[in-house]
């Protein structure tokens, strides 16, 4: 195999079916090193035309929420009182880093 930038879309789709066949390639081989080099090759090329925005915390939160058919009111003990609660849901204000870790806790 060539190793070489990926430019087009269409060197992007091989490169997926490429690796596709040597993905479980036996450690210590050749092919195992194409395969490494191919998939950074592969996210160089994701990462400049499919880039992921990173999730806003809050509408993690509130995603979680809804999941769990929450509303704003039952975060009131868990990150402050109702007022410091409609703060943070409003990103008037930060969470802390304390925070954080009780709504991993209990969501």
């Amino acid at each position: 195999m060539e190793l070489r930038p990926i430019k087009p879309e269409k060197d992007y789709r091989n490169g997926l079916k490429c690796l596709e066949v040597i993905f479980n390639a036996p450690i210590d081989t050749k092919e195992e090193d194409e395969a490494e080099i191919l998939s950074l090759l592969l996210e160089n090329y994701e990462n400049e035309h499919y880039p992921i925005e990173s999730t806003d915390l809050i509408e993690a939160i509130k995603i979680r929420m809804e999941e769990l058919n929450m509303r704003q009111r039952d975060l009131v003990g868990i990150i402050g009182g109702k007022s410091r609660v409609s703060e943070i849901m409003n990103k008037k204000k930060k969470l802390t880093v304390d925070m954080v870790r009780e709504l991993e806790r209990k969501l």
